[in-house]
């Protein structure tokens, strides 16, 4: 018989202006969550804004981008001793070609990744959490003046190491990635090569978490000072859509329902659900206008990835060479950056990438029966690839609605609900036995 529960477990959905909010958390989860620490952040940031320049193309070895490396290496190798063995690190060395711009002849530079196995056996997704660890002044080629890059991308880096610390005493079903990323201001080199190598070696990759400019809340100009807010921005037409994606997307209007759209929602509930006083906010674009991050070369690699990014910039510490003038410090510094804001950030990072990789991954072949005219509507999947699972969420949204509104619960792999295709949207995630959900699958219709 089937049977299915409309349900709030493990979850923070609004019923209405008038209506309460439940929030249940996974106690293993948010005492994960509750272990990231400002000073620990504070105490990274400080470190690395000491090298006098990260720029990806200065190669001194005492106070350059290899020491900067090299620091952080260090770092993943201290917090792989809580793993068991789980965790390994390197730093990855590649040639990027010269382009004539940024990188004016071929170029040896490197990535830093820290690896965190997955324990299950038949589970080979990934999850990345990214930053990028070169920093620059105004001049974009002055690989020798002083870099301190505190907020851009220090902050980056140090959720990426701060995830590494904790995380790494922690077992969990998929593998995650801990990464930073050399030649973001040259060109995101270093992403394309990760990105490049990713495809083509079939990595299942599931989201990537790109943290670039996530420690500041202040900014300049308007002057607005608020560390309760953060962005995750998301492209909406796939970067590598074909021509088939195209039309199915057309045809059923998917184009709020994107796979990176669908992280970014998953991110701002879980997010909001683990971290007290941040709302996290979509920003629905690809990243800042018309500016980019490291998160693009995996979208355009057809990989599921999001930018992270403070709410508020500040550009008189952002590409400013250090000095003051007027009476006002310029240059990206430590002292002008909020610890508890970017623990903040951190943590919704944490709650987000641990959720996900403990998760059972996603249903398959999520179908929505559209061969009858019917104000009902009949969602139909299998079950996911990696563990078992307690049952499925479908998720309900009117059309113009920008969050999931509704949850119903099954145990079933499929479901007939009351409520119209043309008024409203679906999709279906799975839950696992303890708790932990997948990304949302946007269904594709079943014609015969």
């Amino acid at each position: 018989m089937r049977k299915f529960l409309f349900t709030l477990f493990l979850g923070m959905i609004s019923w209405g202006v008038s209506a309460q909010e439940i929030i249940v958390r996974n106690p293993e989860i948010n005492r994960l969550v509750e272990e990231v620490s400002s000073d620990s952040l504070k105490k990274y940031i400080y470190e690395l804004s000491a090298f006098h320049s990260r720029h990806t193309l200065n190669t001194n070895s005492e106070n350059g981008m290899p020491a900067a490396q090299q620091y952080v290496l260090s770092k993943f190798m201290q917090f792989a001793k809580a793993s068991k063995g789980r965790m390994s690190a390197q730093i990855e060395e590649f040639v990027t070609p010269g382009d004539g711009r940024r990188v004016l002849t071929d170029s040896k530079v490197a990535n830093v990744v820290a690896t965190l196995k997955g324990t299950n056996p038949n589970d080979n997704r990934i999850i990345i959490v990214s930053g990028h660890l070169d920093s620059r002044n105004k001049d974009v080629m002055d690989a020798e003046g002083a870099a301190p890059g505190a907020n851009d991308d220090g902050s980056g880096v140090a959720v990426v190491m701060e995830l590494a610390r904790v995380l790494a005493q922690k077992e969990f079903s998929a593998t995650i990635y801990f990464v930073a990323f050399t030649g973001e201001e040259q060109g995101l080199k270093g992403a394309t090569y990760l990105a490049d190598k990713a495809k083509s070696e079939n990595w299942n990759i599931e989201a990537i978490l790109n943290n670039d400019i996530v420690g500041n809340s202040n900014s300049s100009e308007t002057l607005i000072s608020n560390n309760t807010q953060m962005r995750v921005f998301s492209e909406s037409i796939p970067l590598a859509e074909d021509e088939r994606g195209a039309a199915i997307r057309r045809s059923i209007n998917s184009d709020n329902d994107s796979d990176s759209r669908q992280l970014a929602r998953y991110i701002k509930e879980t997010g909001e659900k683990y971290v007290d006083h941040m709302e996290v906010k979509l920003i629905y674009r690809s990243d800042r206008f018309l500016r980019g991050g490291d998160q693009t070369p995996f979208m355009r690699n057809g990989f599921t990835a999001v930018r992270m990014s403070e709410m508020n910039e500040n550009f008189i510490h952002q590409h400013e060479n250090v000095r003051v003038e007027n009476g006002i410090q310029y240059g990206d510094l430590p002292e002008f950056m909020d610890f508890e804001y970017l623990r903040k950030v951190s943590a919704v990072n944490l709650a987000s990438a641990a959720s996900l990789a403990n998760s059972s991954g996603m249903p398959q072949n999520v179908k929505i029966d559209v061969r009858g005219l019917t104000n009902k509507t009949i969602l139909l999947w299998e079950a996911p690839k990696y563990k078992a699972v307690k049952g499925y969420y479908v998720l309900m949204r009117e059309t113009s609605s920008p969050m999931w509104e509704k949850k119903f619960f099954t145990t079933e792999t499929t479901i007939t609900l009351p409520y119209s295709k043309d008024n409203y949207f679906f999709a279906v995630q799975s839950v696992s036995e303890s708790g932990e959900e997948s990304l949302a699958v946007f269904p594709s219709p079943l014609t015969r």
